[in-house]
């Protein structure tokens, strides 16, 4: 692979979504630790498993989408690379089904070897979350499920599934404290729906976004905000996160910019320059839970 085709794979891959990944895994992993269960081999065939379903997720978006036509025209959504000629549409989905029997043969391996057959449930979640996101004939994402699946494949599924590999059992604090980071990842997909309002619309992409409507769309991202703020407050008072994680209000400011910028535009497809104040967001917000969840 030369270096041409090694960048036009990086660019389909969105490296900048896969903190998304890491922050649910860490959690779990932290959580695992505090009970001695560190295990970092367990933790590497987890990180392995998941991002192969992540970038899957990614190039399988993108090559059912452009099967639909959502992606032609003025629409800035998915990596563009089937758009800009460079990877062919045959060869991403060969990848897709390459990563997802890699990343489905690290599963089995790993239920098999360790007997926690009981994650069963957690591994088909995750990949027809994945694979059905936009594919037929489900595409819940053109229903305006996307949010929902997203916030519990990678919130519950990922903080829990990882926890219990590690540790070997299931309780309940993985899954609370994996509340306010499946709201976080949730509210990403639906702020980089937003500049694709009305091209979604157009091929009948009824996001979350499409169904609100530009004003009401405004404020679903201020209550996504307000419940993930509020939720890690509640786990503070509950006991369940120290204190460090309040620290995560100290992102209020940066928020408040970005809705401001957001009132300010009149073409809403200039978000996507901006998209990256959501993505630091999600960091910082997830590394206070970290910190916290560390101490």
């Amino acid at each position: 692979m030369n270096r041409e085709a090694l960048r036009h794979w990086i660019q389909a891959s969105r490296p900048p979504f896969f903190i998304a990944t890491f922050i649910p895994l860490a959690a779990g992993w932290i959580l695992a630790g505090r009970l001695g269960a560190w295990r970092p081999w367990r933790m590497l065939l987890v990180l392995l498993g998941s991002f192969m379903v992540h970038l899957a997720t990614n190039l399988a978006d993108d090559y059912f989408d452009h099967l639909q036509g959502t992606d032609k025209g003025l629409s800035i959504g998915g990596s563009r690379v089937i758009q800009e000629g460079k990877i062919a549409p045959r060869t991403i989905l060969k990848v897709v089904i390459l990563l997802y029997a890699l990343a489905f043969g690290i599963a089995l391996c790993t239920m098999a070897v360790l007997g926690l057959w009981g994650l069963t449930p957690f591994v088909l979640l995750a990949w027809f979350g994945s694979f059905f996101y936009v594919a037929p004939p489900i595409q819940y994402g053109y229903r305006g499920l996307g949010e929902l699946s997203v916030g519990i494949n990678m919130g519950p599924v990922m903080v829990v599934g990882t926890y219990w590999v590690i540790s070997g059992r299931v309780d309940w604090a993985p899954f609370l404290i994996s509340i306010p980071i499946g709201l976080m990842v949730a509210v990403i997909l639906y702020y980089q729906s937003l500049p694709d309002m009305e091209t979604d619309l157009a091929v009948h992409k009824y996001t979350v976004a499409v169904r609100l409507g530009r004003r009401r769309a405004f404020y679903g991202l201020l209550v996504f905000w307000v419940m993930i703020y509020c939720s890690i407050i509640g786990l503070v008072r509950a006991g369940y996160l120290a204190w460090p994680a309040l620290l995560s209000l100290l992102t209020i400011p940066l928020l408040i910019r970005l809705l401001n910028i957001m009132s300010g535009i009149g073409d809403w497809v200039e978000l996507d320059r901006y998209g990256k104040y959501i993505r630091i967001l999600y960091l910082l917000n997830g590394i206070a839970i970290l910190i916290a969840l560390s101490g």
